[in-house]
């Protein structure tokens, strides 16, 4: 699904030179290998339970604490974590301990079963019986891309791009679904079901249908479902497919992704570094649930968002454009690596720039437009002002359209829609309607406007791109030159202006460097189909 603008390819307008831009994404590179390494040569805690999940264990024990937590907690109490889950597990169910996964869960929390690491021809029985499981669980996500493609095809898509993007959430399930339908029928192409404020920092995804969210509703398997149900319900009867997004992120990042790949989400936020910056999460541990995370959404169809856009709710929005940047290029190599496409790659940027600043909306025009150029056939996920929102309605409603036209202008993919009452109240029924009616004015207004927009080459616009392009030049030059490269980068506080050291952070325990034995089926299959 490449980038359009205005129904057409999109054709650059910076003119910025092919050398550098390529000299760019090789200090990326640069950057982002070591970190790859360092992904491949760990596990975590959650990439482990995700497993378990694809392998068909769902479900919690009385107390609300999931079968995947408990049997994960017990193997790794025996044998450790190194080796994986895979083979103590199925190298248990082998020996009878159990006859399947759930009964050995259980038993597991009762502490009637001890975990061995097999060797020899346990180990190689435990090894294919393991595979075809989870291989299992990898083929309902291939069938669940499949209908996605043929729903879309049956019933049409959005009529065009930017896809208007609405969050809904109230904390219960059972009011989401009726304002997401009611947010589809005005003209949101993409609903997003925020997460309740701290699931991020969870170490454990919560069970069931839930109405007890606090600024958001819990990431769950079956709020999944029944939103996906229901927006499957509401795109019939509008004739066009309405994308469900949530969010990939935090400490069960890796389970969450394997759940929306079961459930068919289309969109999911995953970042490479949110969580780290702005969560305090280890590192080490955020870079290896990242890259399977990102290897599951590659195999689901699933379009990430990143977050580059809350470094500008910490730091200034012109003096840290270059960091942005920065990190769009990093992601796209962390996510082409991981087996992403460039159309599943919403990388994130916003309109943060203070309106005082004098050529406010020219320099917000360059800094969209040079993400446009940089990645042309990324769906750029386009965020709208927040940090200089001051709950002045009126103001706060201009402002919006401001941000609509400029990404209409520079031909976004993905336009989060804007509320006036930003900084005010969590939106009424009555702001979603206005702010979605103010998206209709400015792209039915504008319509293939962007065709027509092309900035002077010496401009101010011009100018300004390629400026914030060599400052993110210089600054991947310098983290590449760091001893410990982006992780020393972290800790000195460059994104963000958080500093985060690699052997701090929440969830370090339930990171574990690879024995010689590890073994894990998710992996394999997704890393040789890729």
């Amino acid at each position: 699904m490449p980038a359009t603008t205005g129904g057409n390819p999109y054709r650059p307008k910076l003119d910025l030179d092919a050398r550098t831009v390529a000299a760019a994404r090789d200090l990326a590179a640069r950057v982002g290998g070591p970190i790859v390494d360092l992904a491949r040569r760990h596990t975590t805690l959650s990439v482990e339970r995700a497993t378990l999940r694809l392998a068909g264990l769902g479900g919690a024990d009385p107390d609300g604490v999931p079968w995947v937590n408990l049997l994960a907690d017990a193997v790794r109490a025996d044998v450790g974590l190194a080796h994986g889950l895979a083979l103590p597990v199925w190298d248990a169910l082998a020996r009878g301990e159990a006859e399947d996964l759930l009964t050995l869960a259980q038993k597991a929390a009762a502490g009637s079963v001890r975990f061995r690491l097999p060797e020899g021809g346990a180990a190689r029985s435990a090894r294919t019986t393991a595979r075809a499981a989870v291989g299992g669980g990898i083929e309902r996500i291939d069938v669940r891309r499949a209908e996605r493609d043929r729903l879309i095809s049956e019933i049409g898509d959005a009529p065009r791009q930017p896809w208007i993007y609405l969050i809904v959430a109230t904390g219960d399930i059972y009011e989401d679904i009726p304002q997401a339908q009611q947010a589809a029928r005005e003209g949101a192409d993409v609903i997003a079901v925020i997460r309740s404020t701290g699931q991020s920092l969870l170490d454990y995804v919560p069970e069931g249908a839930t109405r007890d969210g606090f600024a958001g509703t819990y990431a769950t398997q079956e709020n999944f479902r029944l939103m996906r149900a229901a927006l499957d319900e509401t795109g019939r009867e509008l004739g066009r497919y309405v994308r469900l997004t949530n969010y990939a992120s935090g400490l069960c990042m890796p389970e969450i992704a394997a759940l929306a790949g079961l459930e068919r989400l289309d969109m999911m936020l995953n970042d490479s570094m949110y969580g780290i910056l702005f969560r305090d999460i280890n590192p080490v541990r955020t870079f290896v649930d990242q890259r399977f995370s990102r290897q599951v959404h590659a195999r689901a169809g699933i379009i990430i968002n990143t977050g580059e856009d809350n470094y500008l709710t910490t730091a200034d929005a012109v003096e840290a454009a270059h960091t942005v940047t920065t990190s769009q290029l990093l992601n796209e190599y962390f996510a082409h690596e991981a087996g992403l496409e460039d159309w599943q790659l919403g990388l994130g940027h916003a309109f943060e720039i203070d309106p005082d600043v004098p050529e406010s909306f020219r320099l917000e025009l360059a800094h969209a437009l040079l993400a446009r150029e940089l990645f042309p056939d990324a769906p750029l996920k386009w965020m709208p002002p927040t940090r200089h929102m001051t709950g002045d309605v009126f103001r706060g409603y201009l402002l919006d359209g401001f941000f609509n036209l400029a990404g209409a202008l520079t031909g976004q993919g993905i336009l989060l829609v804007g509320m006036m009452t930003e900084a005010v109240v969590t939106p009424w029924l009555s702001d979603r309607d206005l702010a979605l009616q103010n998206v209709r004015y400015v792209m039915d207004a504008a319509g293939s406007l962007a065709e027509d927009f092309h900035p002077a080459p010496d401009g101010l616009i011009a100018q300004r791109a390629r400026t914030v392009l060599g400052e993110s030049i210089d600054l991947l030059t310098r983290i590449a030159d760091h001893d410990r490269g982006l992780l020393d980068a972290i800790a000195d506080g460059t994104f963000g202006l958080m500093k985060r050291p690699p052997d701090g952070g929440r969830g370090l325990d339930g990171v574990a460097e690879h024995s010689d034995a590890y073994y894990n089926p998710a992996t394999e299959i997704l890393e040789e189909d890729a």
